[in-house]
């Protein structure tokens, strides 16, 4: 059931009055946050609430109101206070959040959010009561580090949940326009007074008529509020004139002696308060410029409490910020779900890790690792023990992964039939004999079948997104025991072509500087009617030739030679009556393997055409393949390793079946068009699907071994 709230207009978030309060120290703070935490009253699940976005579309006017007033008086050549420059001065700085916030706080994310129940913000999301306290106490100065310590003091004794801390910012960023909304408008209202003053003086003292007014007429049309931006302006205009004004300057006394106050007191006051006002203004302005440069993904995780729980295994704290993030998505949605808080869904993941292993007590990796339980094959396990009920939208999908290929072939068959009943039916009606139907029916099976895998295929696509890889983030790049040999199979043609693979081959090393990679060619000749041809040797020359210059100005690391030629000799081939290298492109591969796993009868030779001299890296873990006229993007090797390496992703092989039954032992990339460059085109690839199913980082990896 959706709760719906109701505020008063009486409360804190309708209020004219600035958003801050007796400044405290960070222990304070702290303190505060824990006496919030125990007082503070909320009500979880789907909620309707406060509208924000309302108010804010309001602030957004003021604020505009105000920035145009203010504009025309400095166009009138009119004095402004400080707090008025910082305004106009920073007022784009303004809109950009403005503008950021409604596109971060869609409508499902805000209902998710836990309401306070009761108090002054009763409806509103409890991170922002939390956030309303933490500018009104710090004068809307913004500090990460204290930040960090005011949440978690709030979080030991009532934990946030990982959607709260991710509004953190939003919910900031909301609070500091509404106290700028507030300066705003006493900002223009003091405007207006001033100029109401700036009137009566210009009376007074004849300024644009040349003719004074006596004091008496000039106070007896005079209908304004004598406030205390009205009196000092009042007062700084008429000091130091002539005698006649003094009539005027003891009405204003007396005006002042019925508040009980002076105008001395009240100049200094509204001193004080145009110098309170620059302070707090310069305050959310340069809050607001930390805020949109800080890396929040960082003082996130600094902040939760569930990394804290994930992070005491390695393989968290290796990861990747989208695989961490996936981790803690799939926390959230268990969470939901199940009478579990977040943090105790993570517990029991953690505890079901620590408790994994083989039937023989040897360790596990894979199900020592918390994603096990959280993402792959034992999240079964442990939504049974955290009675977690799965969404009735999630039926479906969940139904076609139980029953696998055999649901996915039960349900082309249906559809087909359902699909060649309907005409059959019609000419049935029709009075057409049994036999004539069955030839129909043999005739349209394959055409029915045909639209039936068609239209099938769409809705798996559609319904059934990507599965998204963890990966580990190599942040010293590939490690030695994740030694990578990137090769690029290619066929001497030509010097030319030649020099421009060599090249390519440097160009793929520039963007994989950090780690232990090497990169070859993995070369034939052309097809040939001879076991030799005349070129052959000038060619392997000219490529054995590049390598070693490469070599020469990159540094060899500890596997041996960053560059490597892999040359095969030719062997005939009966089928395609030639002398080719054995099986082409799938034949060096297949040969590159038996090399790296040690064979020595393969059909590669040095450099000098000598057979059998062949040195391959020692202890390559994977390799990964590219076309000759494929990309790498800056990155992609040490991100690529990195998907490869984790942990979920690593092959388990079964002797029992002779497959791959856990893990990856191939990986294809995804391939895209990448733009032209002047009247050429290429391909490039990207990696893998973000989140949200896209990756912003495109490479060119054909094939992944």
């Amino acid at each position: 059931m959706m709760r719906r709230f109701r505020q008063s207009r009486a409360s804190s978030w309708y209020s004219d009055e600035p958003i801050r309060e007796e400044m405290f120290g960070v222990e304070r703070l702290e303190d505060h946050a824990r006496s919030l935490a125990r007082a503070q009253a909320a009500v979880t699940g789907a909620t309707r609430g406060i509208s924000l976005n309302a108010r804010l579309a309001d602030n957004e006017t003021v604020l505009r109101h105000a920035f145009r007033t203010t504009m025309r008086a400095v166009e009138a050549e009119t004095a402004i206070t400080p707090a008025a420059e910082w305004l106009i001065d920073n007022f784009h700085l303004v809109e950009r959040h403005i503008r950021e916030i409604r596109a971060n706080l869609p409508a499902a994310f805000y209902k998710q959010l836990p309401k306070l129940v009761a108090g002054p913000f009763a409806g509103c999301p409890r991170v922002f009561g939390l956030a309303w306290a933490y500018v009104a106490h710090t004068d809307s100065r913004f500090d990460p580090e204290v930040l960090r310590r005011f949440i978690r003091a709030y979080q030991e004794v009532e934990p946030l949940t990982i959607g709260e801390l991710w509004a953190v910012a939003i919910t900031l960023r909301i609070v500091l326009i509404e106290n700028l909304r507030r300066f705003a408008a006493r900002i223009e209202a003091s405007q207006a007074e001033r100029r109401a003053a700036d009137a009566v003086a210009n009376r007074l003292l004849g300024t644009e008529t040349g003719v004074s007014e006596t004091t008496a007429d000039v106070l007896a049309g005079l209908h304004v509020a004598v406030t205390d931006a009205f009196a000092a302006q009042l007062v700084h205009r008429l000091q130091d004139q002539h005698d006649g004004i003094a009539a005027a300057l003891s009405w204003l006394d007396e005006r002042m002696a019925e508040r009980e106050t002076s105008a001395q007191a009240v100049i200094l006051a509204e001193q004080e308060r145009q110098i309170g006002a620059t302070v707090t203004v310069r305050n959310i302005i340069t809050s607001m410029r930390v805020i949109a440069e800080i890396d929040w993904s960082e003082l996130f995780e600094r902040m939760s409490p569930i990394d804290d729980l994930l992070g005491a295994h390695e393989s968290y704290r290796a990861m990747d910020f989208p695989s961490r993030n996936y981790y803690r998505t799939a926390i959230e949605d268990l969470a939901r779900s199940s009478p579990l808080s977040e943090l105790e869904v993570a517990g029991r993941a953690v505890l079901a890790a620590r408790k994994a292993g083989f039937p023989d007590g040897t360790p596990d990796r894979r199900r020592a690792d918390p994603g096990y339980h959280l993402i792959a094959a034992g999240r079964d396990a442990l939504e049974a023990d955290i009675g977690y009920r799965a969404p009735v939208r999630f039926w479906p999908r969940r139904l076609a992964r139980s029953l696998g290929i055999h649901g996915y072939a039960a349900v082309i068959l249906v559809v087909a039939t359902l699909i060649l009943l309907v005409p059959l039916a019609v000419l049935a009606g029709m009075g057409t004999g049994t036999a004539l139907l069955s030839v129909l029916a043999l005739l349209g099976a394959i055409p029915a079948l045909d639209a039936t895998v068609a239209f099938v295929n769409a809705g798996v696509t559609r319904s059934i997104p990507a599965s998204f890889l963890p990966a580990l983030e190599l942040r010293g790049g590939v490690p030695a025991d994740l030694r990578t040999l990137v090769a690029v199979p290619v066929m001497l043609t030509s010097t030319e072509s030649i020099a421009e693979q060599i090249e390519t081959l440097e160009i793929h090393h520039l963007a994989s500087l950090e780690g232990d990679v090497h990169f070859a060619l993995l070369s034939d000749w052309a097809d040939s009617p001879s076991e030799a041809a005349e070129s052959d040797a000038n060619l392997l020359m000219t490529a054995a030739e590049g390598i070693a210059r490469l070599n020469a100005i990159h540094p060899a690391i500890d596997g041996g030679d960053r560059f490597i030629l892999f040359h095969r000799r030719r062997q005939w081939s009966e089928s395609e009556q030639a002398w080719i290298g054995w099986e082409r492109k799938r034949g060096k591969l297949h040969e590159l393997n038996r090399l790296l796993r040690g064979a020595t009868d393969t059909s590669f030779i040095s450099g000098s055409g000598a057979a059998g001299q062949v040195t391959a890296p020692r202890d390559v873990k994977f390799v990964i393949t590219l076309d000759a006229d494929t990309r790498l993007p800056r990155d992609t090797v040490r991100r690529l390793i990195g998907k490869l390496a984790h942990p979920l992703n690593r092959p388990r092989f079964d002797p029992g079946t002779g497959r791959i039954v856990e893990g990856h032992g191939i990986l294809q990339p995804r391939i895209t068009p990448a733009l032209a460059i002047g009247h050429e085109g290429s391909w490039y690839q990207r990696l893998f699907s973000s989140h949200s199913g896209i990756d912003p980082y495109a490479a060119a990896v054909s094939d992944v071994y």
